[in-house]
């Protein structure tokens, strides 16, 4: 398994936009607050995140014991989980270009939208997804990529469980660890041509974007 596999919930990337477009168009002070929460997998630690992600997906905490009574199977040391902590520890990556995005909106031009009555659903498809597709995709590959590679948040809560939540930067390391080097060249070389790549795919949709205007 990877951290990222999986395709994203269309209602999770619905809600990431809805508080991306919430902080951008916030006025109030205080919202710089909810930035640095946020923002705070960017300076913490990733064990540190895995830790108190790993108390609250245990099955006696509220969290863990919803999960637990919808599904009959425990949050901590699942797949599920090391998803759900693989996305809270990329937020910001996915967050953060988003934001801009909204933030680079021409005000005239909404203003002008809105002034000829026009429909949110068709302001949303033919005004707004337009300009901020550019940093929607920069979003979704650098979460992604982030999330590739993730190490101490996924050990905390998933274990190393052969199958079930051992992730690729985790089977590298085993490898590594018990001399295996073939292997571990291997693995390193798929994820530095995939990093690459993805890396390259997003300078290459910003520079065209930035072209074009």
């Amino acid at each position: 398994h990877s951290a990222a596999g999986g395709n994203q919930h269309p209602d999770f990337i619905v809600s990431v936009c809805a508080v991306a477009w919430a902080l951008a168009r916030a006025q109030s002070k205080w919202v710089v607050l909810l930035d640095a929460i946020f923002a705070l997998p960017l300076v913490l630690p990733p064990t540190v995140l895995g830790f108190y992600l790993l108390i609250a997906f245990a099955p006696d905490s509220w969290l863990g014991g919803a999960w637990l009574a919808l599904t009959g199977q425990s949050l901590a040391f699942s797949f599920e989980g090391i998803l759900l902590g693989s996305v809270i520890y990329s937020l910001p990556f996915v967050l953060q270009p988003l934001k801009n995005g909204f933030l680079a909106l021409d005000k005239q031009v909404l203003e002008l939208a809105q002034s000829y009555k026009v429909g949110r659903l068709t302001l949303l498809s033919r005004i707004i997804w337009p300009m901020i597709r550019p940093a929607f995709i920069s979003a979704s590959t650098l979460g992604f990529a982030h999330t590739l590679g993730e190490f101490g948040v996924v050990l905390i809560i998933g274990g190393n469980i052969a199958g079930e939540t051992q992730v690729v930067s985790i089977a590298l390391y085993d490898h590594v660890e018990s001399l295996q080097f073939t292997q571990a060249h291997q693995l390193s070389a798929v994820l530095l041509l995939i990093s690459f790549v993805i890396l390259v795919a997003s300078y290459w949709n910003q520079k065209r974007h930035a072209s074009v205007f």
